[in-house]
């Protein structure tokens, strides 16, 4: 049994069902959201650096609605995780935090530093923000999930890990068989084909070209929070070169990437992406 996973977990009821979170450290509070993807938790995206954070800060790992962990809501996940951010923050009195974003996370918590700009102190993209300028919108790492949900096969997630790393060491078969205990849960797989099935993605299609409502990354201009854009070099799944709209138009951006790195860059740069993290945010 993980010992730390039992002794940080914690949830809480909100008017929209259980969430379930880890929580750790003392100091100023600091929200760390996870990915999207197979198999995916907080705990998951962020034990490795848990530790390191939570000796300056008050951590806390939340588990979005969808994933197999809190309770599912339904709608769309990118929204009903951010409805889930700020239940979170209202139901623990936290009034503003420090927000690490991977991935999904990143919108997430760049949709709250838009909306509710007083709630998000520092906000840390790990990639995923930002529209695709010269890359297809369909990423490889998106395509092979987009496969996934179709055939939810073990191989199909080996694939998507291979994917998600520039170095196929970090592609473990202790990784594998962890995702894929956790790839089939009903919830999960629903939330991935909400995302990024084949019709989800021609739905979202449709949607762009019939509204006038701007995409979130149309309205960066409105994050006011310092913000760290922190990219993988070689993301497959988000490629760098989604990173340059957001590095331009959210006013007090900058962007640092890691070489010979993938998507989770807290896993494959971790000692490099904790440094960096850790000096941006005690500025």
């Amino acid at each position: 049994m993980d010992t730390a996973f039992e002794t940080t977990k914690r949830e809480v009821v909100t008017d929209a069902g259980v969430l379930r979170y880890h929580e750790a450290g003392d100091g100023p509070p600091l929200l760390m959201l996870h990915g999207s993807g197979i198999g995916v938790s907080g705990w998951r995206n962020y034990r490795g650096s848990l530790g390191t954070f939570a000796q300056q800060y008050h951590c806390y790992v939340l588990e979005f609605p969808g994933f197999g962990v809190s309770d599912p809501v339904a709608g769309n996940p990118v929204w009903t995780a951010l409805d889930s951010v700020v239940r979170f923050m209202d139901a623990l009195g936290i009034d503003s935090a420090s927000v690490i974003g991977n991935s999904l996370g990143g919108v997430v918590g760049l949709n709250l530093a838009i909306r509710h700009p007083g709630r998000v102190d520092k906000l840390i993209c790990v990639g995923g923000v930002g529209p695709n300028l010269f890359t297809q919108p369909l990423s490889e790492g998106s395509q092979i999930l987009q496969d996934f949900t179709e055939q939810p096969t073990r191989e199909n997630l080996i694939r998507w890990l291979r994917c998600m790393s520039y170095s196929s060491e970090l592609v473990t078969e202790e990784l594998i068989e962890e995702r894929w205990r956790t790839a089939l849960d009903p919830a999960a797989l629903e939330s991935i084909k909400s995302m990024y099935g084949t019709k989800a993605f021609e739905e979202r299609q449709r949607m762009l070209a019939d509204t006038d409502r701007p995409p979130y990354w149309a309205m960066m201009h409105k994050v006011v929070c310092p913000t760290l854009l922190a990219w993988g070099r070689d993301d497959r799944q988000t490629p760098l070169d989604m990173a340059l709209l957001p590095m331009r138009t959210i006013p007090n951006a900058e962007l640092h990437v890691f070489p010979n790195c993938g998507h989770w860059i807290m896993l494959e740069a971790k000692d490099a992406f904790e440094r960096i993290t850790l000096e941006f945010l005690q500025r």
